[in-house]
């Protein structure tokens, strides 16, 4: 659909006239009208004079649909009704399930009572929502049609430094490979106060861009602050393990498991560092037992490739473990 047919096509007259008068069937073909030109005024012009008519049968028809033309309206709607944080939290949502459209190019999501009012807790969950499915960002073409977070992200991270929000905040631009950006979060929330996340976000960034003696680092000073804390453990460990260090990262997760000695991440890569480190068999057998109970899948074939690799282990073994990742 081209902005000239999107722009003729959204007369709210003609709409209601084309969705049989139904207030609900106009949304969701404005809703496909933006999808295919996000930044068209038209579409959000005829939404707001539907808000304004029709407005008690919309919040009857969407309050419980949801799907992405449903949610994509109620953005609009909840940010015409200045409740800016619901607004910008649906948006992300949509995006999560369909980033490859600029949904942040409509006029609204950079107007200045928008910018002026989200909360940094609210954008930053809707960064996360970015994130849910799971898509690559890491492009050329995605880095463009995440501008307009971007740059909302910077004025909402100047005036609103909340630090574990602005640690949130960071995973999007590091997904989308725009790391001068996530590390300015970071700093950004030092300079308000030294937080774990925000050097959890630090060393994350690091670690994607392949300089694990700098996540080494970060991982360290989270841990510095929040020395009980299982997980950190666990992530500097593997940081370690990359580095090929499997004696550093036996002994990370070894202070993991003092703190959490039943988690089934924490056992499994203990089993895995010491089949490594020492070809222990009775070692790997508990990675083999310990493998169903670990839901990324990623994780456990990792885990499975550095313990196979383990001296003198017997064939059999290694291949009953093989099998598991190719399952």
């Amino acid at each position: 659909m081209s902005n000239q047919s999107v722009a003729s096509g959204v007369r709210l007259a003609g709409v209601m006239a084309h969705c049989g008068g139904s207030p609900v069937g106009a949304v969701k073909f404005l809703a496909g009208a933006i999808a295919s030109a996000p930044a068209a005024p038209e579409p959000y012009e005829a939404l707001a004079e539907l808000w304004r008519d029709r407005r008690s049968e919309l919040e009857e028809g969407l309050d419980e649909d949801g799907s992405l033309s449903a949610v994509l309206a109620q953005a609009y709607f909840l940010f015409l009704k200045g409740d800016m944080d619901n607004a910008v939290m649906a948006l992300g949502s949509v995006t999560g399930v369909r980033p490859e459209a600029a949904w942040g190019a409509a006029s609204w999501f950079g107007d200045a009572r928008f910018l002026g009012g989200v909360t940094a807790e609210a954008l930053a969950e809707a960064c996360l929502r970015t994130l849910d499915y799971g898509h690559d960002l890491d492009s050329e073409e995605m880095r463009e049609r995440f501008e307009p977070w971007f740059h909302a992200l910077d004025v909402v991270s100047e005036r609103s430094p909340v630090p574990e929000s602005l640690a949130a905040m960071a995973r999007l631009p590091r997904a989308c490979g725009r790391y001068e950006l996530a590390f300015a979060l970071c700093d950004r929330a030092d300079a308000v106060e030294h937080v774990m996340w925000a050097a959890v976000a630090r060393a994350a960034t690091w670690r994607v861009m392949g300089d694990l003696d700098q996540a080494a680092a970060a991982f360290g000073s989270a841990l510095a602050m929040e020395p009980a804390n299982w997980s950190l453990y666990l992530d500097f460990a593997d940081v370690r393990a990359e580095q090929g260090d499997f004696a550093a990262a036996l002994g990370l997760v070894e202070q993991g498991l003092r703190y959490e000695p039943h988690e089934a991440s924490l056992r499994a890569a203990g089993a895995a560092y010491r089949t490594r480190l020492f070809g222990s068999s009775d070692d790997l057998r508990a990675l083999i037992a310990l493998a169903p109970e670990l839901v990324n899948t990623s994780y456990r074939d990792l885990l499975i490739d550095y313990a196979c690799a383990g001296p003198k282990l017997p064939r059999g073994l290694v291949a009953k473990a093989q099998q598991i990742c190719r399952n």
